[in-house]
């Protein structure tokens, strides 16, 4: 059996399958006779697939279960009950007998109604898998009310009591998380009154309007230029790789030759060329846009699901690179588009000629476009990919413009040799290394704690402290003894690459006692994850929660600075390192303002979801602490990214604009100053 490792089949193929449900369920309430109903959830199955059953244990998959989030005048009869043809077979993984439906399903729960008006909000949990992979818990929803043929003995309830649930749901909403200060936080407690005495409607009131009326000048978003950077860098990096770099001078060889007594026609073909390889990988970019969509990008930055496989990805990516296995594309696939390419003339010619470049190339690519596009997608800016992708191509393409444009060069360019299989077991490092921040996002996000700040860091120490030792020549692999140069000095260039890797990782060391390391804190897990910490200059929020916060602040009179974060927001960890941490910061932070941090990633399950509706007033279901904050900052201020900072007044109107990722110390002063002095006007 072929091993065929595709970065399309690993990524894009796993994220089109989640991203487009291969499951269809619908929902309907059907009323019996009397006072029983059914609820009934129909769902048609792609082929491949399959739903399992029902009641299959907790040592087995994700079985179908029925919940409620709400439900007034409505008691359930008996367990959820399913219809169809149900196939039990014997599962070697598991080891036991599972049951599931293939092509379509019903699943059944009979309910009884005991006023003669009812509410009713649930849900159906499924889960689904294929010979290959399997989709996460998923979800169909179903909300009815209105009158109900219930038993004659039944009656409505008093205005007493209709008030009194009113009043206590209330409650619940102003204080869904209970006790939610930050951990090990000075901030007084809130009472009972001074939730009572807040305006929820002011607070949650949208002020989009406002808040652009205040901002002096629109900033520049830092984050894609982040992007940019990181494809060209990679785009250079795939160039020296022993996949490419031979390929540059055949390849500009033959353009020349192509058009001997018309250079400007070789020239015209190399850059024809380089085009469609940005073309090319511009497509793939696309392609991962179109399906996730802004919002999914913005929660892709968190879910486990997705974090965990991209941190599988990049590990397989990173021991290929070192030699363990090569990732290696049918050579049917090469070979047949390379005879069209040879059959066709004009562009498709060369756009071919540029296909079979990127087949050929892939073993060395497709890491590094693995790489980008996962620190793309999961940025939560929706250009993100076309962005990086758009820098990784213009980089592979350049040479083979230049060079068609100037032969000569060819003659000074290093030949191929050993260099390149260091430059592939050095990147192998640095994947490696990125990997595991996408595990600590899912560890962070579902609070599991196995990838602490001091566990992170000791790994990363590791990972370097090893990458410095293979520099300077004291590691080997064994894709060097296969070069047959196990035993010669590693070039100068290489030795002081490697003094500079383990400096870095003797640099982390202190960061195991709570050193502040910022070079590393866009990366690192919180300073709170640690467990031993002698750093005492840390800036946190005195409140998570954002009414107890802001009934805070009225209490003592003092404005409020919205921090809208999350556990795997790599630029809030920059901002929080390297400005709040200035003591003048600090002090405005802790000492001027009431600092309220809000998760928009925590998955946290509410006490009770909350019903609302999208900016396109569809119906939405807020399940997690993280929805509620997320549809806050989207819903009052208009935004989706973090950091996302706004302070406010004691009804929630914004003081001086907002501001995002800057690493700016005087420029986060001058916008903490403004909303002060706006605050005592």
């Amino acid at each position: 059996m072929k091993r065929v490792l595709t970065l399309t089949t690993l990524l894009i193929t796993a994220v089109i399958t989640f991203a487009q449900n291969p499951v269809h369920f619908t929902s309907a309430l059907k009323m019996g006779k009397g006072a029983e109903a059914e609820i009934v959830f129909t769902g048609k199955i792609d082929k491949g697939w399959h739903v399992y059953s029902t009641n299959l244990g907790s040592d087995g998959p994700i079985e179908a279960t029925f919940h409620t989030d709400k439900m007034d005048g409505v008691e359930l009869v008996g367990k959820l009950t399913h219809r169809g043809r149900e196939i039990s077979q014997y599962d070697n993984i598991f080891g036991m007998k599972l049951r599931y439906f293939e092509n379509s399903v019903q699943f059944v729960q009979k309910i009884k109604f005991t006023k003669p008006n009812f509410k009713l909000d649930c849900y159906l949990e499924f889960g689904a898998c294929n010979d290959e992979m399997c989709m996460p818990p998923t979800q169909v929803e179903l909300h009815k009310s209105g009158k109900s043929p219930a038993t004659a003995e039944a009656t409505q309830p008093s205005p007493e009591e209709l008030a009194k649930q009113k009043a206590d749901s209330l409650a619940a909403l102003a204080a869904q998380q209970g006790d939610t200060t930050a951990k090990d936080s000075a901030a007084p407690a809130v009472t009972a009154d001074q939730l009572a005495s807040l305006d929820m409607q002011k607070l949650y009131q949208p002020v989009v309007k406002e808040l652009k009326a205040q901002q002096d000048v629109t900033k520049a978003n830092r984050s894609l230029w982040y992007i940019f950077a990181m494809g060209f860098v990679g785009g250079l990096l795939a160039l020296l790789t022993p996949c490419v770099w031979p390929i540059i001078p055949m390849t500009v060889s033959f353009f020349l030759k192509r058009a001997k007594d018309d250079k400007k026609k070789g020239i015209r073909d190399a850059i024809t060329y380089g085009v469609s390889i940005i073309v090319i990988f511009l497509l793939l970019a696309l392609v991962v846009t179109a399906v996730f969509g802004p919002e999914t990008l913005n929660s892709l930055a968190t879910n486990a699901v997705f974090n965990v496989f991209f941190f599988l990805l990049l590990v397989v990516f990173a021991v290929s690179f070192f030699g363990w296995f090569e990732l290696t594309l049918p050579s049917s696939w090469g070979n047949k588009v390379d005879s069209k390419a040879s059959t066709t003339t004009g562009l498709l010619s060369i756009f071919l000629m540029a296909f079979t470049l990127v087949l050929v190339s892939f073993s060395c690519t497709a890491p590094i476009v693995g790489l980008l596009l996962v620190e793309a997608a999961t940025s939560g800016n929706w250009v993100g990919p076309t962005v990086g992708m758009f820098a990784f191509a213009l980089a592979l393409a350049l040479p083979f413009t230049l060079f068609a444009m100037f032969p000569s060069w060819l003659k000074s360019a290093p030949r191929s040799g050993s260099w390149m299989n260091t430059i592939k077991i050095v990147l192998g490092f640095i994947e490696l290394a990125f990997s595991l921040k996408f595990l600590s996002v899912a560890d962070l996000a579902y609070g599991w704690h196995i990838l602490d700040r001091e566990t992170f860091l000791s790994l990363w120490i590791v990972i370097f402290g090893a990458m410095g030792l293979y520099l300077i020549g004291k590691l080997k692999f064994q894709s060097d003894a296969a070069g047959g140069e196990i035993d010669k000095p590693m070039p100068v260039p290489c030795i002081m690459l490697g003094l500079c890797s383990i400096a870095f990782a003797i640099y982390m060391v202190p960061g195991l006692w709570g050193a502040p390391c910022k070079a590393v804190s866009a990366f690192a897990p919180p300073m709170y994850t640690q467990d031993f910490n002698l750093n005492t200059k840390e800036v946190r929020a005195a409140y998570t929660n954002y009414e107890e916060g802001m009934a805070a602040a009225k209490a003592q009179g003092k404005p409020v600075f919205l921090d809208f974060t999350g556990f795997g927001c790599v630029n809030c960890r920059k901002m929080e390192a390297a400005v709040w941490t200035d003591p003048t910061v600090a002090d405005k932070l802790t000492k001027d303002y009431v600092l309220i941090s809000l998760f928009v990633d925590d998955k946290t399950p509410l006490p009770e979801p909350i019903h609302v509706k999208d900016a396109e007033g569809n119906p939405k279901t807020l399940r997690t602490i993280g929805d509620k904050w997320a549809y806050l900052e989207q819903t009052k201020f208009g935004a989706l990214t973090q950091p996302f900072y706004v302070p406010v007044d004691n009804d929630g109107n914004p003081l001086a604009g907002s501001f995002s990722y800057k690493e700016d110390v005087s420029a986060f002063l001058q916008f903490l100053n403004k909303g002060l002095e706006n605050y005592r006007k």
